[in-house]
């Protein structure tokens, strides 16, 4: 029953992060603008709960103000991937594409919060060095586990059963992925890929996550980077 709840509302998180928070353009829709906001953005900044969140924070900020030419998402989809985390009471995360650590702080976050861990992939030296100092800073090393390879054949290494899997690597070889972990993702459990715009997204991908019918898809943020947040069903 709290498995169910949670999900139920992860899922109401996604529904609500669809447009994330941007207000209706009145021109877009062909009705009448609704209040003094319409045609504008909002913007909610993370707020910190006590003073380790607001460490994390303040590490992260960093990290996003040093993100040029590291493949990171963008703050908003860090925070949704929290909520997504945190709101389905994910306990086993596995991220594919680590770069200097951004989204898995993110994860990191909200896995202090359910008692979880973080596995994650990075076939970069470089990045992979810069992404353990960024995760002993944010007070993570017990929560994050790196290893340092090609994700394609270190995953299925893997054995244990998997809450969410985070996909941000190469995107021709999502469809690998999902093959090979999708097994270990447990039922009502989530894939979540980064990069879905239609510009970025790998057709196979997103045939292979569409067409199955043991799979809900929904994409949000489309007219940015886009993410496919993909359920396993139970």
């Amino acid at each position: 029953m709290k498995q169910n709840a949670a999900l139920i509302i992860g899922l109401l998180v996604l529904g609500a992060s669809a447009a994330f928070v941007t207000a209706q353009d009145p021109g877009r829709r062909g009705g009448p603008p609704s209040g003094p906001a319409s045609g504008t953005s909002f913007d909610s900044a993370p707020l910190a709960k006590d003073e380790a969140e607001k460490k994390m924070l303040a590490v992260l900020d960093d990290m996003n103000s040093r993100s040029r030419g590291m493949l990171s998402v963008p703050r908003d989809d860090g925070r949704f991937l929290r909520m997504l985390v945190e709101a389905t009471g994910a306990k086993n995360v596995v991220e594919v594409g680590t770069s200097h650590g951004y989204s898995a702080t993110w994860i990191g976050l909200a896995l202090q919060t359910t008692g979880g861990k973080l596995t994650t992939f990075e076939i970069d030296p470089e990045r992979a060095k810069l992404a353990r100092a960024n995760f002993k800073r944010a007070g993570l090393e017990g929560v994050i586990t790196l290893v340092e390879g090609d994700a394609h054949t270190e995953v299925p290494k893997l054995k244990e059963t998997i809450d969410l899997l985070f996909l941000d690597a190469d995107k021709e070889g999502y469809l690998d992925y999902l093959e090979k972990l999708l097994p270990l993702v447990r039922l009502g459990g989530l894939v979540v890929a980064h990069n879905m715009s239609a510009r970025q997204a790998d057709p196979r991908y997103v045939k292979a996550i569409t067409t199955n019918p043991q799979l809900e898809t929904l994409f949000v943020n489309l007219r940015d980077s886009g993410i496919g947040v993909t359920m396993k069903k139970r």
